[in-house]
């Protein structure tokens, strides 16, 4: 995609979802500019693998915005730039209400004043709280138990509202549990502080934890363990490529679930690590956590029937495999 046709601006285009977007979008010829404070994004991935123009700038600040509008033909705007840390929410909800709501209103009002109308949104499953029934759809009532799904889902009203009063299109995805890694090893899960399962059950195969903590195993679950759903981050990608082609065709609003559509339980987990890398891999029982559900698992059809999204990647082993040859690449 030239210039002439516009640019998409990726914001959290540094992270781990958005960059395996950024870097989909690059294979599919789309021209692209990177916004990311780099609180948690890396610098030497977009630099080394991406080689797109980065701006290290935060959503809050607007002058940044409207210069950038200003000065690039931008199409449309995806966005990630999200804090996503959930017991971190519950603990300091001033810094996710701050940067996840008030963040990304200013970018849409940057956007409505530079007559930019399409988006992208990194929403969550957050947004459902416990589910009422299983696999859940998109019209499943709406109940997050935590402030971070609450800034989700606070967006994506003021994304419903935005559409009524200024003639501005969206499509919001809600993730499941995004995983693995770039299937070429160029990119993958890089958190500081981990929390995400696959790569602590990695980090642990790699020596660099001691144990994996399985966190209840009397769930009302096959195995005792809760179940999530896993979705492959290079489906995500193609997901939000698939989103923004759909809106610049003069696609209207609308919100999609993405994932699997069946889920993995904890153990399931830790076994396959143990068969893709040959690890003992320790693990400890622990107490359940407050506020797990005993399983999250989505239903996609909305997202294969209407944008017609077909996971490339939905067994368990492969997506193990990809983030496996990825942390051996990163943390040996």
């Amino acid at each position: 995609m030239s210039e002439e046709k516009g640019t998409i601006l990726i914001t959290g285009g540094a992270g781990y979802i958005g960059s395996h977007a950024a870097l989909a979008m690059k294979k599919a010829g789309y021209n692209l500019i990177i916004l990311d404070n780099l609180v948690y994004g890396h610098q030497d991935l977009v630099d080394r693998v991406l080689g797109v123009e980065l701006v290290i700038g935060d959503t809050s600040d607007r002058p940044l915005l409207d210069s950038l509008f200003t000065n690039h033909k931008i199409a449309a705007v995806m966005h990630f730039s999200a804090y996503a840390y959930v017991g971190e929410s519950v603990t300091d909800p001033a810094k996710y209400y701050r940067n996840n709501v008030l963040g990304t209103l200013s970018l849409l009002e940057a956007m409505l004043a530079a007559g930019v109308n399409k988006f992208v949104f990194s929403s969550t499953c957050a947004t459902y709280g416990v589910p009422n029934q299983i696999p859940i759809t998109e019209d499943h009532p709406q109940n997050p138990i935590n402030p971070y799904g609450a800034t989700k889902l606070m967006v994506e009203r003021i994304l419903s509202d935005f559409e009524a009063a200024y003639n501005f299109n969206y499509v919001s995805f809600r993730y499941f549990n995004a995983a693995g890694a770039d299937p070429n090893g160029l990119l993958g899960e890089d958190h500081n502080p981990e929390t995400h399962l696959i790569p602590l059950v990695l980090l642990t195969a790699l020596g660099k934890r001691e144990s994996v903590s399985i966190f209840g195993t009397d769930y009302d679950t096959p195995d005792g363990t809760c179940i999530r759903d896993y979705i492959h981050v290079t489906d995500l990608a193609s997901a939000h490529i698939l989103g923004l082609e759909y809106l610049l065709k003069g696609g209207k609003s609308d919100l999609f679930n993405l994932g699997n559509g069946g889920g993995f339980s904890v153990k399931e987990v830790i076994e396959t690590a143990r068969k893709v890398t040959g690890k003992e891999i320790k693990a400890l029982e622990c107490d359940r956590r407050p506020g797990d559900p005993p399983a999250l698992v989505g239903s996609s059809k909305k997202a294969r029937e209407i944008l017609g999204w077909i996971p490339q990647y939905p067994d368990l082993e492969n997506i193990i495999s990809h983030a496996w040859q990825w942390h051996q690449k990163r943390h040996n």
